[in-house]
């Protein structure tokens, strides 16, 4: 078929579409006209109170919620036993950790049933799962192994990290007990505590980290209360510097060749 013939063929098929189209909705009866009265109420129902954004009354009748409920119309206020549910952050000195006791004989069990598979039956890792126990105990070098060992802080963060969010395919499925052996079991892969360590709300606020020295908790910069200004904002002679990064461990080494980190 040449492409003449072609194009006057999609116009006669277009041209028949259209026309059933037309036909269908001739053949469909029209929808009765509202009434005045009807078509008032309508109106009034769509009319939001005050203070809620417009929206078009074209749009159907929005839910209007009671005066209890935010003005978006969802949600509700939640109970103590909802928020109960979503309180479960551990601070570093042992606040929020829940009663129950593990050794590491038991977590070494659980361990190997629930986390092995993915963080290897030592803490070793498989396959780009985190490593947990291995690596240089140092965190020096270009690219360090970062384990619970040589990296984390607080082994109260260890138990916070297991309740809420392992093991992976399920996470907060595990129960306190079971928390607190796997925790034991990790802290004693990395030589933190001994084999006869029992983890509970009292002695794992107590077990000292390595690494627990190794953040900066306060951030060295000054805090700023400048204002906006335009122009004419200060007298150059009245501006005076009082301390500076240069010399201070804030900046990397290998961001340019004229870091040199020593004062100028």
């Amino acid at each position: 078929m040449s492409s003449s013939r072609r194009i006057l063929a999609g116009v006669a098929l277009a041209g028949g579409l259209v026309l059933g189209l037309g036909a269908a909705q001739a053949a469909s009866p029209a929808a009765p006209a509202a009434s005045a009265p009807a078509a008032h109420a309508a109106s009034a129902q769509t009319a939001p109170p005050d203070g809620w954004p417009k929206w078009p009354a074209s749009l159907p009748t929005p839910h209007l919620p009671s005066k209890h409920v935010t003005q978006f119309g969802y949600g509700s206020t939640p109970s103590a036993e909802q928020i109960a549910g979503w309180a479960i952050a551990v601070a570093p000195d042992g606040a929020g950790l829940p009663p129950g006791h593990g050794n590491v004989d038991d977590g070494g069990n659980i361990f190997s049933q629930k986390c092995a598979v993915c963080h290897g039956t030592f803490g070793e890792g498989e396959g780009n799962y985190p490593k947990l126990a291995t690596g240089s105990a140092s965190l020096k070098g270009i690219q360090p192994t970062l384990t619970v060992g040589n990296y984390w802080p607080f082994a109260t963060t260890l138990w916070d990290y297991i309740n809420r969010a392992m093991p992976f395919y399920l996470p907060h499925s595990l129960k306190p007990n079971e928390v607190y052996a796997i925790t034991a079991y990790i802290l004693n892969l990395n030589n933190v505590v001994p084999e006869n360590f029992v983890a509970d709300q009292h002695s794992l606020p107590l077990v000292k980290m390595p690494n627990r020295h190794g953040f900066i908790w306060h951030d060295p910069r000054p805090d700023t209360h400048d204002t906006e200004c335009m122009h004419d904002c200060r007298q150059a002679s009245a501006i005076t510097i009082t301390s500076t990064a240069e010399g201070k461990p804030l900046t990397p080494r290998t961001t340019g060749p004229l870091d040199e980190m020593q004062p100028k």
